[in-house]
This record gives structure tokens, sequence and C-alpha cells, in this order.
């Protein structure tokens, strides 16, 4: 029986992150963390991303702020690949984790810049150190 919630949630987690990254988060789904991926696609994704109350840029803002404030560096390159397909623009990028740094920290922020710029060039979406 088909879940709606949770369907919406797998469709914008995967326009989110890409197939690719959530096929490879599926293919480690063993009977230990079924229960914790079904969670996060029904709340996190089905739940919350499709709510009316903000767009995809401005959730993908305030996850890249909250992902720096908290140190969870495993979790912040794949939502900078996210937050470019929400349509942030590099500089947007910056700016998010210039003003996280006001208010988290620099080490934080200087961390998920060093993160974001190896995404952000990964992608070509920057020219890299040096260019």
């Amino acid at each position: 029986m088909s879940d709606p919630i949770h369907d919406a949630g797998m469709t914008v987690r995967r326009e989110v992150l890409g197939d690719g990254y959530v096929d490879a988060a599926l293919a480690r789904t063993d009977e230990f963390t079924a229960a914790f991926q079904d969670f996060i696609t029904r709340y996190a994704w089905g739940s919350v991303w499709t709510r009316d109350g903000l767009d995809r840029r401005a959730r993908s803002m305030i996850t890249l702020s909250v992902l720096t404030a908290l140190g969870r560096e495993h979790e912040l390159g794949v939502h900078v690949h996210a937050a470019v397909g929400n349509g942030l623009t590099p500089a947007e990028i910056g700016e998010v984790l210039m003003h996280t740094a006001v208010y988290a920290g620099v080490p934080a922020a200087n961390a998920a810049f060093a993160i974001a710029q190896r995404v952000l060039t990964e992608e070509g979406v920057i020219g890299g150190p040096g260019a």
C-alpha cells in the first residue's frame, strides 16, 4: 500500500539530493537502519521539505547554516550540492557561510568554506584555488 507522505518525501529527497546519493543510502539500508530511513524520508523530506512556508532555496540556506553551526561536516558536502541544485549561487552559499560564522563561530565556517569550495570546484561551478 502506498503512503502519500512517504512517496512525496522520496520524490523531494531524490530531487534535492540526487538519485545517486539516495540510491546509495538506500542500498546501505538493512534491518537495523530501515526504520530510520523510513523516518527521515517520511518526516524530514515528506512532512517538512514539502511544506509551502519556505521554498527550497530558503530551506537549503537554513540547512547549510545549521549543518555548519553543528559541525556536521559529513552532511555538508551533499547539501552544498543540493543548494546549487536548488538555485543558490556560489556567492550566496558564501554569504550563508559568512553569516553563520558570526553566530556559530569562525572555525565551523572555515571548515564549511573548505567543503563548499571542494564541492563547487568538483562540480565546475567555480574555478577552485588559484583560478
